[in-house]
């Protein structure tokens, strides 16, 4: 009886096409991995970028002359620009986060970029030799901030438009004063006053040429780069100076919706007068509970607003949020999504807004009413987990789109943690693959408790999933996993290459302890999306349906609930038992086809590779 129930479970199991999965699709949480972990075969991985130890090349800076140098650290953003003549696949931008001071350089943050072909026998990204206008040649190249537009700060995110490519670098690092800055010289700054090099105008702003402002204030700008010669053009003075995260160029080319990282962050929209032009519009801040139209203009041509732009927004009311970061439009539809990484107890950084006027989001609201009891000024109200929030342009609507989580009052050990899990989304994007889209996000753990990560682990885990955007009812448990970073690191930067092949993607500030190169920020590639994505469908099924998974399975076979389970052979033999557990090891089982049964006597097929 045995044998013939084997029999139909292998017949049934064929039809199903599981069989057909070639590989584990699905990154298995890995905590504490000094590694980046990345899918296996088919799926092809390499490092192209290593920060603070790749060399890159620099202008003549601070007296110092061009020459080679080890690139800046702290990999964030990636910005990708296709290569219109079609010559090469495109360049890459980098965004540094941290923040040193460098005669070479620069002092404070920046930026590298380099261009980048496929291999049309591997479909590998290679990193290819360059000669740019001021002379400079080789593979990686410092972008100029110094000489065009003064110094930048603390890069973090960005903008890559999709429509032509151009990038913006946000400058999230907010300062209040001179000595909050790294920079060597803290005289006043003219607007205006950056040298062109020969290779364009003075990178100055229409209407701001000429301003005199003090040398902080010259920070927290999205400011304008050429990839392709590696050079600053000009900060967006007109857009507000705020501690910028993230923002999208909608495809009229003329809308850019911008989010911020900060506790009250305000959502903002410039809306340029030309197609194409960014220097000349107008700026406006959301206002959720606003009678009409729910966006604010804040008067651009003022600098003093600009100056201030956070002043101005609390006082027209408008909309907070905790932790505004990443934002991209779904390449099938008109929505926007953006991250809002939350932050644990968020009262302390909002109440005095608050009370002069700001407004908090509706979803803020009920979550504290609904779900907490409390209101969100009050301390005992807490946001551990973010979430991923959706905005209609067409009806202005802004709503949570997928919550972080699951809620523990205390971290379950690793025997008990859940295998689906998200916390503190950071980085946002969108893969699109044969006409479907993917949504991508990168984690950003603010924290280690409250199930960030298991209890007893002091370093955080970051990971990146994919969201399949054709499931109307998002949830955690939807999610696939498809890389995480080295211990102690933040995975970021998630883009895509516009054939859908490649996902580029960081690895950044990871434990020094960690092995050469994970002891370094990372940009990897991760290729062959384009022939994976049914499978990752498969995968998000299966996981659906089964008590266990990945299926077939190469290494570890994880249980959705802990429990005693048995493996048998084809022949019905059993071969071990394992007793009050939620994962088992089958390294050590020649590639084959087996069962699992648990204690309740169903029976399921595993395939080991």
């Amino acid at each position: 009886m045995k044998k013939l129930t084997l029999l139909l479970l292998c017949v049934f199991f064929s039809a199903t096409g599981f069989a057909q999965i070639q590989f584990d699709a699905t990154i298995q949480p890995a905590f504490g991995a000094e590694t980046v972990l990345m899918p296996p075969s088919p799926l092809k991985s390499q490092v192209i970028f290593i920060g603070g130890y790749d060399m890159v090349e620099a202008t003549a800076t601070y007296g110092q002359p061009a020459q080679t140098v080890v690139s800046k650290d702290w990999n964030d953003f990636i910005g990708f620009t296709p290569d219109a003549s079609g010559q090469h696949l495109g360049w890459i931008s980098i965004n540094h986060e941290k923040v040193v001071s460098n005669d070479n350089l620069g002092d404070g943050g920046g930026m590298t970029t380099f261009l980048i072909d496929r291999d049309s026998l591997t479909d590998s990204i290679i990193v290819v030799n360059q000669t740019l206008l001021d002379g400079r040649s080789g593979k990686f190249f410092n972008v100029d901030f110094v000489n065009h537009t003064g110094e930048t700060g603390m890069n973090c995110g960005g903008i890559t438009s999709t429509v032509d490519g151009r990038i913006w670098t946000a400058e999230e690092w907010f300062r209040g004063d001179n000595t909050d800055i790294a920079d060597r010289d803290t005289s006043l700054f003219t607007i205006g006053t950056g040298t062109a090099n020969g290779q364009a105008a003075p990178a100055g702003f229409p209407g701001w040429n000429g301003q005199t402002i003090q040398k902080y204030q010259n920070y927290n700008y999205m400011t304008e780069i050429d990839p392709r010669q590696a050079v600053a053009i000009r900060k967006q003075y007109n857009w507000g100076r705020q501690a910028f995260e993230g923002g999208v160029v909608m495809p009229d080319n003329r809308t850019v919706y911008l989010t911020v990282d900060d506790t009250p962050a305000f959502f903002t929209k410039f809306v340029a007068d030309n197609a194409g032009d960014f220097t000349v519009g107008k700026t406006y801040v959301y206002k959720q509970d606003a009678t009409g139209s729910k966006w604010i203009e804040i008067d651009n041509t003022d600098p003093n607003k600009m100056l201030n732009f956070k002043n101005e927004a609390v006082a027209v009311g408008a909309t907070m949020f905790n932790r505004l970061e990443w934002i991209a439009k779904d390449p099938n539809s008109n929505k926007v999504y953006l991250t809002e990484t939350g932050r644990d107890n968020p009262a302390s950084r909002w109440a005095d807004e608050s009370a002069a006027g700001a407004t908090h989001a509706t979803h803020t609201l009920n979550r504290a009413a609904f779900v907490q009891g409390t209101h969100p000024d009050s301390s005992d109200y807490w946001d551990y987990y973010g979430r991923v929030l959706q905005f209609d342009p067409a009806t202005d609507a802004m709503t949570s789109f997928l919550e972080g989580g699951p809620h523990y009052a205390n971290s379950p050990d690793s025997t008990h943690y859940p295998y689906n899990h998200l916390s503190n989304p950071d980085g946002l994007n969108f893969i699109n693959v044969n006409g479907q889209s993917y949504m991508m996000i990168c984690e950003d753990l603010n924290g280690t408790s409250h199930g960030r990560v298991p209890a007893g682990l002091s370093d955080r885990t970051c990971e990146l999933y994919l969201f399949d955007m054709s499931d109307n009812t998002p949830t955690v448990s939807d999610l696939t996993r498809i890389s995480v970073a080295a211990k102690g690191a933040e995975i970021t930067g998630a883009i895509a290459s516009p054939d859908g092949k490649t996902i580029f993607v960081n690895s950044q500030h990871p434990s020094s302890s960690n092995p050469f190169p994970y002891n370094h920020s990372l940009t990897y590639a991760i290729t062959g999306w384009d022939q994976s994505i049914t499978t990752i469908k498969n995968i998000q099924q299966e996981q659906a349906d089964y008590d266990f998974y990945p299926n077939p399975v190469s290494r570890t076979v994880y249980f959705k609930e802990v429990g005693d389970f048995a493996i048998y052979d084809l022949h019905g033999r059993r071969l071990e038992v394992y007793r009050n557990v939620n994962q088992i090891d089958v390294a050590h089982l020649a590639a084959g086809t087996y069962f699992i049964q648990n204690k309740a006597g169903i029976t399921k097929k595993l395939i080991v590779q």
